[in-house]
């Protein structure tokens, strides 16, 4: 026999519908992504002489934007210029497609040989959410969120997934353009001023700004709540357990 389903604090109130992002809200991926990046760029800047690639680039540059979006970001960053290519060219092309795909194939192969756990806290809220018939949907700009829930078993969860693959086909801009959440919420029939936005990166807490969705949660995963709450989280929180109320969760969290 099941307990009884976790139940939803205040903060949550008034508010329909849940837009999650995947990478570092849903599922700790945001490390094997870092992990991806590092092994693609740490050559690359090698071979131009450029300062050598951190973590900190990670969050400056990539996290939360579209693949390509994020490659040509660094490498502005150290001043170097490739073509841009096309998004069929093989991982081995020196273009910002190339790279991207580049990466694409590391981070698949570690995803396929590893897997992923979710956040439990995450499942929980996502749990709790449905339990209480609020409408739920993922808003990634990776091109691998469908691969990356079902690796977690979080697919059955999520009847709207908009992810990197579906902004292309549809021409919405990415993070940090608000066009992708708005999309979400269309899909669930829900406005964007009683939807909510849950993200762990600059662009992705600015789309939600941007949109004018009802609230914006940030998940502190790295980039640092004071950074979050700059460019546009309405609060912030470490687990998103917190977002339970205080009897219903299991870390000893107090809820909000």
């Amino acid at each position: 026999m099941s307990h009884d389903p976790a139940r939803l604090s205040s903060t949550l109130d008034q508010l329909d519908a849940v837009l999650f992002d995947l990478d570092g809200v849903l599922t700790p991926t945001a490390v094997v992504h870092m992990h991806a990046w590092s092994r693609l760029f740490t050559p690359v800047l090698a071979a131009h002489g450029a300062t050598p690639y951190t973590d900190a680039d990670y969050f400056a540059y990539i996290d939360g934007k579209p693949r390509y979006d994020g490659v040509r970001s660094l490498l502005t960053s150290r001043g170097i210029e490739l073509p841009w290519g096309d998004p069929s060219d093989g991982p081995e092309a020196e273009t910002v497609c190339g790279l991207g795909n580049r990466k694409n194939a590391v981070f698949t192969e570690v995803l396929r040989t590893e897997g992923v756990t979710p956040y439990p806290g995450s499942v929980a809220l996502v749990d709790a959410l449905i339990a209480d018939g609020r409408k739920v949907a993922v808003v990634s700009s990776s091109r691998n969120a469908v691969p990356v829930l079902a690796a977690a078993g979080l697919t059955d969860r999520f009847p709207v997934v908009v992810d990197g693959l579906v902004a292309a086909e549809r021409g919405l801009p990415g993070k940090p353009a608000p066009d992708t959440y708005l999309d979400a919420a269309a899909q669930l029939g829900v406005p964007a001023a009683r939807a909510v936005v849950v993200e762990d990166a600059e662009s992705g807490v600015a789309s939600g700004r941007a949109g004018a969705f009802g609230l914006v949660v940030g998940v502190d995963r790295g980039a640092g709540a004071d950074t979050l709450i700059e460019n546009g989280a309405d609060l912030v929180v470490q687990d998103l357990a917190e977002l339970l109320s205080p009897e219903t969760t299991h870390d000893g969290s107090t809820a909000l």
